[in-house]
């Protein structure tokens, strides 16, 4: 594998820079809206599964007593 120049590689960088086709500002919003929301919905489930799951322990644990 051939050595690329430091001009080179720049120059390479930004040829495929100018390939990518960035968001628009609503598409980022929308994005950002919806990953707000299932970081909401997820992190709820995630608690209330801890409390079942805890409750379920203490229920197992108690009855030995």
């Amino acid at each position: 594998m051939a050595k690329t120049s430091p001009m080179e590689y720049y120059r390479q960088v930004r040829a495929e820079m100018k390939k990518v086709t960035w968001p628009s500002r609503r598409e980022t919003g929308v994005s950002v809206i919806a990953v707000f929301i299932m970081v909401t919905v997820m992190a709820t489930f995630l608690f209330f599964a801890d409390q079942l799951m805890a409750w379920a322990v203490r229920l197992v644990l108690n009855m030995g007593m």
